[in-house]
């Protein structure tokens, strides 16, 4: 008994109406999810650190400790 040959024609236009609905429903979905587990509680993480955030008091902070090189700190 012989074996049926493969049919190839049309294989990947086939293949492609299977494959190409359920690559873009995955990618859709890794997408929602790391938008929704990685990206908003990292924006909600910067909105709460920026509300509490004083950039005259670090600056004063960084100029006193020596940071800058152009500033010198307000005891010297």
């Amino acid at each position: 008994m012989s074996l049926q040959k493969p049919l190839m024609r049309g294989l990947l236009s086939k293949r492609l109406k299977f494959h190409t609905p359920i690559a873009f429903s995955l990618a859709l979905l890794v997408a929602l999810g790391f938008k929704y587990i990685v990206a908003e509680p990292r924006k909600k993480a910067y909105a709460d650190f920026y509300k509490q955030y004083d950039p005259v008091k670090e600056y004063a902070a960084m100029r006193e400790a020596g940071v800058f090189q152009s500033v010198r700190p307000v005891g010297k």
